[in-house]
């Protein structure tokens, strides 16, 4: 061997000669089953190959590549993994010279066989697989950093490379799940014999090395690996294998793997619902880690497919539970159902995750995004939805919007309330708080809370409630901007609106209440001057008064519930503005309350079965505030109190001579008047019967 190597190296141009009189040797000898010189050919071409490393050692490596691929070829496990390994050392040396017409197809189909093995041995198997892995290697290494061999890239060695590699990945994680690996030989493997690490050691290697143009390439086996083997339900060996993507591939380069999974959520938009829900969690774990780098030119993009898609599952959900109705086969229609909700509760937090973690110019522009589809009356969507999808699907949608944007507004600290609220976002939303729906209010009261409160104050003001020492609970607060005062002049009377006709909604419990005291608390300490305070007070007492008048025939309960959250608020707002007379006034009306109407105290009315009066006697003045008494209190610098005689009422704006706050069923009455209108006579008159049946 040695005379041999220093011939090779003095006289390099005989090396082809040398390369082509081993291989028809070692043709020979394959075919004889003579391995004992087969080993020794395979050796002497290693060796000859390792020591030169001139210009003319090419056509040397074609003798060699023909040797390693006849001993691929061979059944014999033995001779696999001798090529293989020969293969291997070629992979790792570097050449000087880029190759023109060298071609690893061959090497690329034969080791992606060898990584599917079947032998019935289970040893044996472990050896040819991991072997096929470590061609796999080779090949990689060998190609992708020559630019020549772009090939390697092409979808039809991407679509075996790929799968095989999963495949073993996949090997392992269901050995994990099971509890116990299948042979011996895999338990007490070091990384470099287990087929599993090998794997994911190569996948990492290939994604690390993938370019832009590539990345595609790259990713679409894994989705499709994953379809063909059902694993999007249960997902974890989808997860695992996109955050190996994800930490693997260059940041940049994220984006792109975002949008593949999005788009194959779009393929997969009629599969099983737990195979949408894994996919989103699996688009949920890609952004999780893309958010820390670039998420790219998609953000609006991941937006638009999630919503479009909480939408399609909406429809199915809702289409499902009417055949329901029609059929009989009650237990399997809920199932169904319950599985839309895993869908929609993925794509939720998978929306508020990803909007939770973009920078705020961003986020402020998701927020407007998604307000944007939010079914609200009187818009073009809100018209389609309605006919489209009815009372039900409408609600589902606006609920599953709002929610979303408390996740995405979470934490969200804008500079100026102008640039956070601005009007095409918040007449919207107050648009959906007069909505005659305890929940959806309770929803937009938390996303303007998320929004107005800059400080973290909410979480100290949490329950309704007579606060003793409001100093105690030490409130942060700033001076208040001239962005802000501005604000308040142009939304102050909205805002103020809003809570008075949400105040008075028949359905209002002990939640809607605490979320209304906790609305007010918030204005007062983060949008509050003098003038604010002095509208404050009459909207307080303006609600006081519409308790007592009561021209609109409300329930007691709710009388009471408004007296006690105005009591608690004037509480507050007496303390924070540290007006000692102010503070006097409203403790002497709490003291005679407790002893004379304690129905009118936070603390009793939002208790079970507390007892209530008949009706509120409006001559009980000392158990009242008074605007009188206030007026004193305020009167000096600071303050204009002769605005407090001024009573507050509402605004009546378009909004409210429209809709009058019309239901879900209203909306569907007029908008069928306006389809019978357009009908022929006879239809007309189906629809409209039809119409009488819903009211």
């Amino acid at each position: 061997m040695e005379k041999l190597t220093f011939y090779a190296v003095s006289a390099p141009e005989k090396l082809d000669r040398i390369g082509a009189y081993l291989a028809e040797r070692l043709s020979r000898d394959v075919v004889r089953h003579r391995y004992g010189y087969v080993v020794i050919a395979m050796e002497a071409l290693d060796q000859l190959l390792m020591a030169c490393h001139s210009q003319s050692i090419k056509p040397f490596v074609e003798s060699f590549l023909h040797m390693v691929a006849k001993l691929l070829e061979s059944r014999e496990p033995d001779l696999q993994v001798l090529g293989t390994n020969s293969f291997v050392k070629f992979a790792n040396i570097e050449e000087d010279t880029p190759s023109y017409h060298r071609r690893y197809d061959f090497f690329v189909s034969q080791f992606s066989a060898m990584c599917h093995s079947t032998h019935e041995d289970p040893e044996t198997r472990t050896r040819i697989r991991v072997a096929g892995i470590k061609g796999l290697q080779g090949v990689v290494r060998k190609t992708v950093n020559d630019e020549l061999q772009a090939i390697i890239w092409e979808p039809q060695h991407m679509d075996k490379l790929i799968p095989s590699m999963l495949f073993n990945m996949q090997d392992s994680d269901e050995l994990d799940r099971a509890g116990h690996p299948s042979t011996p030989s895999v338990a007490g493997q070091d990384g470099e014999e287990n087929p599993a690490v090998l794997a994911e050691n190569c996948f990492r290697e290939l994604l690390g090395r993938a370019a832009y143009g590539n990345m595609n390439n790259a990713v679409r086996p894994v989705l499709v690996h994953l379809d063909n083997h059902h694993l999007w339900d249960p997902n974890d060996f989808a997860v695992s294998c996109f955050r190996i993507i994800m930490y693997s591939i260059q940041a940049q380069h994220s984006h792109h793997v975002i949008q593949q999974v999005l788009n194959h959520l779009d393929t997969n938009n009629k599969s099983m619902p737990r195979v949408r829900a894994g996919i989103v969690q699996v688009l949920l774990e890609t952004v999780a880690i893309a958010a820390k780098g670039s998420v790219g030119p998609t953000v609006l993009e991941v937006f638009n497919t999630l919503l479009k898609h909480l939408r399609m599952s909406v429809d199915f959900e809702l289409g499902e539970s009417s055949r329901r109705n029609s059929a009989c086969s009650v237990s399997s229609g809920r199932g169904k159902e319950s599985e839309e909700r895993i869908v929609q509760n993925a794509i939720i937090q998978t929306i508020g995750f990803f909007g939770g973690n973009l920078p705020d110019y961003q986020r402020a522009e998701v927020m407007m995004f998604i307000m944007g589809k939010v079914p609200v009356y009187g818009t073009p969507c809100h018209t389609l939805d309605t006919v489209k999808i009815g009372h039900r699907g409408t609600k589902r949608i606006q609920t599953m919007l709002l929610s979303s944007l408390i996740m995405v507004t979470s934490g969200f600290k804008s500079k100026s309330m102008s640039a956070a609220l601005p009007p095409s976002f918040l007449d919207p939303l107050f648009s959906i708080s007069l909505m005659e729906d305890s929940e959806l209010r309770q929803l937009v009261l938390e996303i303007l809370h998320n929004i107005i409160d800059r400080h973290d104050n909410r979480a100290k003001l949490r329950g309704i409630r007579i606060i003793p020492n409001v100093a105690a609970l030490k409130i942060k607060r700033e001076k208040i901007s001239k962005q802000d005062v501005a604000f308040m002049k142009k939304h102050g009377q909205q805002l103020y609106r809003h809570i008075y006709l949400g105040c008075k909604e028949e359905d209002n419990n002990h939640k809607n209440f605490e979320l209304l005291f906790t609305t007010l608390a918030i204005v007062t300490i983060e949008l509050a001057n003098e003038e604010v305070v002095i509208d404050l007070i009459r909207l307080s007492v303006a609600l006081q008064e519409m308790c007592l008048m009561n021209e609109e025939n409300m329930p007691i309960t709710i009388r009471c519930g408004i007296m006690a959250s105005v009591a608690a608020y004037l509480n507050f707002l007496s303390q924070m503005i540290a007006n000692p007379p102010f503070c006097q006034h409203v403790s002497k009306v709490i003291e005679m309350r407790s002893v004379e109407a304690p129905f009118l105290l936070p603390e009793h009315i939002f208790r079970d079965k507390c007892p209530l009066p008949e009706s509120l006697d409006k001559e009980d003045k000392h158990l009242y505030f008074q605007t009188g008494d206030i007026a004193e209190c305020l009167a000096g610098p600071g303050y204009n109190a002769e605005r407090l005689s001024v009573p507050y009422i509402p605004q009546v704006t378009d909004e409210d001579r429209l809709t009058r706050r019309k239901s879900f069923v209203d909306t569907i009455s007029l908008q069928v008047d306006i389809m019978s209108n357009s009908l022929p006579d006879k239809v007309g008159q189906t629809v409209l019967q039809g119409r009488r049946g819903v009211r």
